[in-house]
């Protein structure tokens, strides 16, 4: 379900929304960002996949937050821990991907992409595009559909 290079970059480059979870550096396109926010109260929900943190109140839309550190097997943050939510549409629903910070948008030469490695944990296999190597470290850029697709698809065959 990754989407096609040339839907993430225009012509021969690609802009991203560097997040930081955990230490790791990762990439959102650009066009599937639609605000950046600080959770005031995340409500649990009862049954809901493991990821899913709970529901929070958004200037009155109703938003999943989906905790990254999960759904990439990464160690839990510390309570108290700042927390910070990147707004995706998918399939006319709203979700806040909670992470530790956001960073800069940068926009990266095409040619620079490089495919996933082979030795990638396959948790970030099944949602990572592929891998810019930076100066002092690597982007790995974060497929927003395959994460909220398999999360649905998870709780419904659950």
């Amino acid at each position: 379900m990754s989407m096609p290079l040339a839907t993430i970059c225009e012509e021969s480059h690609c802009q991203f929304v560097t997040v930081r979870i955990a230490s790791q550096l990762f990439g959102l396109p650009i066009w599937a960002v639609h605000d950046v926010f600080v959770p005031q109260r995340i409500t649990p929900v009862p049954l809901a996949p493991v990821e899913v943190d709970g529901v929070l109140n958004l200037r009155g839309r109703i938003v999943t937050a989906i905790n990254m550190r999960r759904r990439l097997g990464l160690p839990l943050r510390a309570n108290g821990d700042p927390v910070v939510a990147v707004g995706i549409d998918f399939q006319g629903e709203v979700y806040g991907l909670l992470v530790d910070e956001v960073g800069e948008v940068l926009t990266l030469d095409r040619s620079r992409l490089t495919a996933k490695p082979p030795n990638l944990d396959q948790r970030w296999s099944a949602v990572t595009d592929g891998v810019f190597a930076l100066e002092a470290e690597l982007l790995a850029i974060l497929d927003v559909e395959s994460i909220l697709a398999s999360i649905r698809e998870d709780h419904v065959s659950s």
